[in-house]
């Protein structure tokens, strides 16, 4: 006699939102109120729409623009023509919690670059790249953060990086930002399709050289958050390494794939500074996401 089939338990179906779960993930060290606005931004239309697209144009175009430099090298565009191409597209093209995530994130790499600065025996004095309006976009602002964590890493040859004997956690305030909310625009363009757009003149403006060294300097987010952890005695800036070694030369990357990542990186450990600095971010998951 064949034996009774087993019983088929029933399951309880759900159907989770991705939005809610990233919203509520405790892993995340950041504040609850910019979490949500970078959800809202990657929830963009355009994020969905046009990002893919602009993606694709933005590196068949400087790829373009790059090959031909190297036959013409010369600066096709003053670098001050491009500060404005880029504050204008900004006010009329891009959302104003963009605008307000990107000059967010000058200061957060700037109090990064000035903790290491303060908590080490480097011989440099703090940078002063904390720009609080989208106008101080300008004024060669993109090139000077990336000069800055160069100038940073060469002072930090020989020295040591230990832990002093009282870690310095001064100027680790976001003061507050002006991204012109009250400017009507043409568009609101999610971050990421906005630096795809914003990478074009950029390669445009810099030499071959001068871009290459601006994407390398990405490559320095592993650097900085070993120098973190070793200053600091805190592994937790180690979880956040992609193994993105100095030494691995490639400009032929999705440049601003890597500059939205190298945003995030900051983030988290801008959040964890905090946190060593007896600060908490407030973490509340009652919002709900349509």
């Amino acid at each position: 006699m064949p034996s009774p089939r087993p019983t088929v338990p029933e399951f309880v179906r759900s159907d989770p939102s991705m939005w809610e779960a990233i919203y509520a993930d405790p892993s995340v060290p950041l504040d609850r109120a910019l979490v949500r606005q970078i959800i809202d931004d990657q929830r963009r239309m355009s994020r969905r729409w046009l990002y893919p697209i602009a993606r694709v144009l933005s590196r068949v175009l400087v790829a373009l623009i790059s090959i031909v430099k190297r036959v013409l090298p010369f600066r096709w565009m003053p670098l001050p023509v491009m500060d404005r191409l880029c504050v204008w597209f900004l006010r009329r093209f891009v959302s104003p919690d963009a605008v307000e995530l990107l000059i967010r994130h000058f200061v957060v790499e700037t109090n990064l670059v000035n903790f290491i600065i303060r908590n080490t025996q480097v011989e440099m004095d703090p940078v002063t790249l904390r720009p609080e309006t989208l106008a101080g976009l300008g004024d060669q602002a993109v090139v000077e953060h990336d000069v800055n964590v160069y100038d940073v890493l060469i002072a930090l040859d020989g020295v040591p990086l230990t832990p002093p004997e009282t870690l310095d956690f001064a100027q680790l305030d976001i003061p507050r930002l002006d991204a012109e909310r009250g400017r009507r625009r043409l568009l609101r363009l999610d971050i990421q399709t906005a630096l795809c757009f914003m990478n074009i003149p950029f390669s445009m403006a810099l030499t071959v050289e001068e871009y290459r060294r601006a994407v390398h300097s990405i490559r320095f987010d592993d650097s900085f958050l070993e120098i973190l952890a070793l200053v600091c005695d805190d592994d937790t800036f180690r979880h956040w390494k992609l193994a993105g070694m100095s030494l691995w030369m490639d400009s032929n990357v999705d440049v601003p794939r890597m500059v939205y990542r190298h945003a995030l990186v900051c983030e988290y450990a801008h959040a964890q500074l905090v946190k060593l600095a007896g600060g908490a971010y407030p973490r509340h998951t009652s919002v709900e996401f349509d």
